[in-house]
């Protein structure tokens, strides 16, 4: 964790931060496209990394944070104060600034602000209060939204649910796929070789620098994301289909092991990522703007695979957003969603092939449902189950039915993982 204990000369950095964590709690990808925005892109680059950093720490621990804020304030302030609040307690708590410094820039932030100002005697004593009392012993269900913790005891049981929650107040270290030889990119990086082959280190900040990255060597990719790739196990000279591709880690991925891989994506403005991305590590692959549920294409392929759009419950490592930003409604529009992309891809699957399913999504109905009624659905197609450990996955994530449910506690020791579930089919008939 990156300690934050210099004050900047200026606010402009804690200033967009606050910018950033409105916009993420206000609407789904609101803080990636905050991050695009001309204010946040004027930062320097080190106060862009700090503004970031300063924002996933407040979403991180904002169930706490809210928790302590209702107890010290006897009335709702305005929701600019309540920001100041947020990220002066993120300051203490993750980032362990210095008592005085946190306190001192939120009472600047409010004094910059005529919408705030007259709050700052406010701000100044919240904090105060907070940096006396230090940092709570909350219980993990408490750094979550209340049907979200509902949901995973349910589906999880209560010792589980709490595991995984009790990630997401942790700063992930940072996880690569190596287009060549892992271990030259782990030591080059100070990082090691998961047992999944991806490369993990605790390097953060703006990877463009870093060694083997401008010759395209290696992408960041989380070690569980880089599995539904891993497991479709493509041969050299086998075409290979990536339905929903950007911004393309599965894609080069499979280009890396040698197939002729058709890469799709409904967003072309996603897919100049991924074509970036390509260029880069000087791939190749047919890059194809189109919905996947009505591509007009023909074609069959040795293997498919549809990692899936979702509501990303289980990427709350890396963006803890997701947890405030998701809706309970939305599990049954995605799902409602996923269940036509899988019958597109099971039509582009030639017999004998192979059809990977997976989604970031801790949610049954995303998964584990999904999968059962596509099945129930589809007699030509069967589960292909991956042996205990292969692609070098955790053995205590394969379910009796023969799918990977990867669960953020899983390798806690490590750093844990993302969550995903992946499903390995193959077309018999």
């Amino acid at each position: 964790m990156s300690n934050t204990g210099e004050v900047e000369d200026g606010l402009g950095a804690r200033r967009e931060a606050g910018r950033l964590l409105q916009a993420a709690l206000a609407r789904r990808n609101g803080l990636e496209e905050a991050a695009a925005s001309a204010g946040f892109k004027a930062l320097s680059p080190r106060d862009r990394g700090f503004a970031r950093a300063l924002t996933l720490a407040a979403l991180r621990w904002l169930g706490p944070i809210d928790q302590a804020l209702d107890a010290r304030l006897q009335r709702q302030p305005p929701e600019g104060v309540r920001t100041i609040l947020r990220l002066g307690a993120a300051q203490l708590w993750a980032l362990e600034t210095p008592a005085w410094a946190a306190v001192d820039t939120g009472v600047r932030l409010a004094e910059a602000d005529g919408a705030t100002r007259k709050f700052k005697g406010l701000v100044n004593a919240v904090l105060r209060g907070l940096a006396r009392d230090g940092k709570p012993q909350a219980p993990p269900e408490a750094f979550l939204p209340d049907w979200l913790w509902a949901r995973w005891r349910a589906a999880y049981g209560e010792e589980r649910a709490r595991a995984v929650a009790a990630m997401i107040g942790q700063e992930p270290p940072t996880d690569l796929s190596a287009k060549g030889d892992p271990a030259a990119i782990a030591e080059a990086l100070e990082g090691q070789v998961l047992p999944t082959g991806s490369v993990r280190t605790e390097r953060r900040g703006d990877v463009s620098g870093w060694p083997g990255y401008p010759e395209g060597g290696w992408w960041v990719q989380d070690a569980a994301a880089a599995l539904p790739a891993r497991l479709l196990d493509v041969q050299p000279g086998e075409t290979a289909l990536d339905l929903c591709a950007a911004p393309g880690g599965k894609t080069l991925q499979l280009a890396a092991a040698g197939a002729q891989v058709t890469a799709l994506d409904r967003s072309a403005a996603r897919l100049k990522r991924l074509e970036a991305n390509l260029l880069r590590a000087q791939l190749s692959a047919e890059v194809v703007a189109a919905d996947a549920v009505s591509w007009d294409d023909r074609r069959t392929f040795g293997a498919v695979l549809l990692d899936a759009p979702c509501t990303a419950t289980g990427t709350f490592r890396r963006r803890p957003d997701v947890l405030w930003a998701a809706r309970p409604g939305e599990v049954g529009q995605l799902a409602a969603l996923q269940a036509q992309l899988l019958d597109s891809a099971a039509r582009r699957v030639r017999t004998g092939g192979r059809l990977v399913y997976s989604t970031c999504s801790l949610e049954p109905e995303e998964g584990e449902a999904q999968v059962a009624a596509f099945l129930a659905r589809s007699p030509g197609f069967e589960r292909a189950p991956p042996a205990a450990g292969e692609a070098g996955a955790p053995e205590e994530a394969l379910t009796a039915e023969g799918d990977l449910r990867l669960l953020p506690s899983m390798w806690a020791e490590r750093g844990g993982l993302d969550g995903f579930y992946i499903a390995r089919m193959v077309r018999r008939g």
